[in-house]
Parts: C-alpha cells; sequence; structure tokens
C-alpha cells in the first residue's frame, strides 16, 4: 500500500526554507508562496471529496448494527455468570499489567530500535528490558506536564506515573460510573468535556469539535484524519474490566466509546482490543483470547485481515526483531501510530511471549513504533490471564499502590480502589442481560 505523506511532508518542508532563504537574500517569494497555498488548499478539498473504494467501504461498515452482520461466528458469552471467586486477582493483574507495560515503554515511545538498544547497552540495561530502564537521557522532561521521565525509571518510580493509555482507562471508568453500562456516545462526550484538558490526534479533534458544539455522534468527521489511528484502541480496557467474560458486551462499549473520534478501522481496533481482552479473564491463553477478539470485528476489513497475517505468521518468526521486519515489510509507509501495524506488533508480543509476563512487554517494547501503547495493551491482556500472581513483583509494587492521571476531577487513585470500583461495573453489567 503506497502512502505519500513523507514525500509530501518533505517538498512543504524544503518549500519553507528555501521561501525563508529567499526572502532573507531579498528576493520577491510572496506571490509563489501565496500560489502555493491556494494549490494545496484546492488539493486538500480535492482529497477530502475523492471517493473511497465502494467494495471496502461494504466491508468496513461503521454502525454497530453493520458491523454485527459482518463478524464471523463467535461465543459472545464465555460465562453463564459472574464467578464468585478469582476475578478480584485477574482485574489486578490487567491494571496493574498494563500499568507496568505503558511505565516501560513510555521513556521510549517511539523511539527507533537502534536508539533503544544504545539506551540499554549504554545503562548496562538488558535487551529487550527485563525491568524499568535505569537511565535516560531527558530525565527531568516532563510527560503531560506532570510526571517527569525519571518517575518512570527504575530508581524514579513512586506510583504509577502519568499517561494517556492509563488515564482513558480510568476516565472509561468515570463514564460507567456516572452513566452506567447503558452509556451514549453523548454520555461520553459530556465526560471529556468535564474532565479531560488534553489529547492528541483523534482525541484532540474531537475534543475540539465537542468544545465547538459539535454534536458527539458527528466529532470524529469534521478536519479529522486521524479516524484509523491508535487513538481508540487505547481506550478499550475499561469496557473489557466491566465486561470479563463477556466479549460482545465488551465490544458494544467499545464502539460507543471510540465513535466519538474514530470510524472503520479506528472503530475495530478498540472492538477487537475490548472483546479480547474481555476473553481474556476466562481463558488460559492469549491466543484463544485474540481470536475471541476477532469474532467482533468484520471479517474482511483490513484489521481482521492484517490480525489473520500476524497470527499465521507468529509461529515462523525467529523472534521479535524478525517480528518488527515483517510489519515494516507489510506497512511500509503506515504511520507509526496506526491501528493496523500496532495491532500486529501487540499480537507478536504477545505470541512470541509465550505467556511470560517479563518476556512478553520486554520484547513488545522493544519491538518500537507507540511502544507504550502496545505493550500496555499487550500487559492487561496478559494480566487478565496470569492474574496478579502471575506477574512479577518488581513489575507492580514499586507503584505503592498508587495512580497519577491528569483528568481533572481523578488526579490521584488507589490502585486497589480502582480494581473495586471495577468489580462493582463488572457485576452492574452482568446484571443486566439484555443488551446495552
Amino acid at each position: 500500500m503506497p502512502y505519500y505523506d513523507h514525500e509530501l511532508q518533505d517538498l512543504i518542508g524544503q518549500l519553507g526554507l528555501w521561501a525563508d532563504l529567499r526572502t532573507e537574500q531579498g528576493a520577491a517569494v510572496a506571490p509563489i508562496v501565496a500560489d502555493t497555498k491556494r494549490a494545496l488548499r484546492k488539493a486538500l478539498r480535492d482529497v477530502k471529496r475523492v471517493k473511497t473504494d465502494p467494495l471496502l467501504r461494504d466491508r468496513e461498515p461503521d454502525t454497530l448494527e453493520a458491523i454485527r452482520r459482518l463478524r464471523p461466528a463467535g461465543p459472545r458469552k464465555l460465562w453463564e455468570k459472574l464467578p464468585a471467586r478469582g476475578l478480584e486477582k485477574r482485574l489486578k493483574g490487567a491494571w496493574l499489567g498494563r500499568a507496568a507495560g505503558c511505565t516501560l515503554g513510555a521513556p521510549v515511545e517511539m523511539w527507533s530500535v537502534e536508539g533503544m538498544m544504545e539506551l540499554a547497552r549504554s545503562h548496562g540495561d538488558a535487551f529487550p528490558p527485563r525491568d524499568y530502564w535505569s537511565g535516560h537521557p531527558s530525565a527531568d522532561t516532563k510527560r503531560y506536564g506532570t510526571s517527569t521521565v525519571r518517575d518512570y525509571l527504575r530508581d524514579g518510580i513512586r506510583e504509577i506515573p502519568v499517561d494517556d493509555d492509563l488515564t482513558y482507562t480510568v476516565l472509561g471508568l468515570a463514564i460507567l460510573e456516572r452513566f452506567g453500562p447503558a452509556f451514549t456516545t453523548g454520555d461520553v462526550g459530556r465526560t471529556w468535556l468535564d474532565e479531560l484538558p488534553m489529547a492528541c490526534t483523534a482525541e484532540r479533534v474531537a475534543l475540539e469539535n465537542l468544545k465547538a458544539g459539535v454534536p458527539a455522534t458527528k466529532a470524529a468527521l469534521r478536519n479529522n484524519p486521524y479516524v484509523e489511528w491508535i487513538g481508540a484502541d487505547i481506550r478499550s480496557d475499561p469496557w473489557a474490566y466491566a465486561a470479563p467474560g463477556w466479549p460482545e458486551r465488551a465490544a458494544a462499549m467499545a464502539w460507543r466509546d471510540a465513535f466519538l473520534s474514530h470510524r472503520r478501522n479506528g472503530l475495530y481496533g478498540a472492538m477487537f482490543f475490548a472483546a479480547a481482552m474481555a476473553a481474556a479473564f476466562a481463558v488460559q491463553d492469549a491466543e484463544e483470547a485474540l481470536c475471541v477478539g476477532l469474532t467482533e470485528i468484520p471479517a474482511r476489513c483490513r484489521l481482521a485481515e492484517d490480525l489473520r497475517w500476524a497470527l499465521e505468521t507468529a509461529p515462523g518468526l525467529s523472534g521479535w526483531r524478525e517480528a518488527r521486519d515483517a510489519v515494516d515489510q507489510r506497512f511500509p509507509g503506515m504511520s507509526p501510530v496506526h491501528t493496523n501495524n500496532n495491532a500486529c506488533l501487540t499480537v507478536f508480543g504477545l505470541l512470541l511471549g509465550g505467556g511470560d509476563f517479563t518476556k512478553t512487554i520486554g520484547i513488545t517494547v522493544a519491538m518500537g513504533l507507540d511502544n507504550d501503547c502496545t505493550a500496555a495493551t499487550a500487559g492487561s491482556l496478559l494480566g487478565a490471564i496470569l492474574g496478579i500472581d502471575g506477574i512479577p513483583g518488581h513489575w507492580w509494587k514499586p507503584f505503592r499502590n498508587r495512580c497519577r492521571t491528569y483528568l481533572h476531577n481523578h488526579g490521584h487513585i488507589r490502585n486497589n480502589d480502582l480494581v473495586k470500583r471495577f468489580m462493582g461495573q463488572a457485576a452492574r453489567v452482568w446484571a443486566v442481560n439484555d443488551e446495552v
């Protein structure tokens, strides 16, 4: 699949540099720049209006009803009722597994493999990592205006440090507690306006559109080229935590949340991971959970095809480096924060990790791209399978039962309380058998 953004961005960057230089040298470049702007605006309008492939469009609907008509057969629900024992440990494993993967990946988010290898070498750390990073060249830099990079390092962790991958999990819990399992996309939008001070890519556009008065069901559609990027699937965990063992219900809640900001494969990424994580509470194998997740998205959408490729390719891979190379070859030029390429890396991390928590999040981070997101998702799904007793203590004990977010009204949370609150939401979800 060809991508044009890199060449286009380079041309625009070069044009700006040359225009600056010639202006400094006394040349009259303003008319040329004005003509270029007019041409670019016209090109942008034309690209927005161009018709997409109708056959692919038919395979990739946006409404929940149409998505369900195109999904393959699946279990939909893995339990008859919420189990009386064992769920709390699995929920704790999922949440702290997510936090561990995210905290490990955050200091090297979007780094090249070579850059991460050099960081490990310079500080005597194993690579792929088997513990949190022991040093960083930008240790005093703040992330999200709150936690410094030092707060994510081995000797600096005092709580779960702030990150969007974790903040959205807490935000999902706030939506459930405020509106219940039958919340709407409009309820999601209202909560964002009340709680969310900042956002990136598709979430940023949706939040800006909400503030401008755009209805929540249309907030994803105005000036949003990010609708198939990773943002919605990093928000999928709370719906799985609230519907453990019930992948269909988790996917439906993920759809209502994702519809605020995403479309097509952006929606499916959220639904797939919500369903897979919901299944992970009821199975003992990551591959089984991932296969259940595939039954909740359209069978012939691009994401489903990519995920099936990853599942089929993983057994023949020699290791994590070959896995990253395979993703680069399949998705040349794709944004490093797209849903599809990162979903495949998450699958590779889980399958190559072989059920070993340390190995799983370590190689997921090592493969790169949006690796705090992929490692958080892999850690969450495997944590739901293993439970907290299956996660080595050095990954979660440094958090000291505390979590920090950048939400307006949920800045600090105790991890044990968060798990209990999700237990309460799971009971609410399982108390209603009708579709919500």
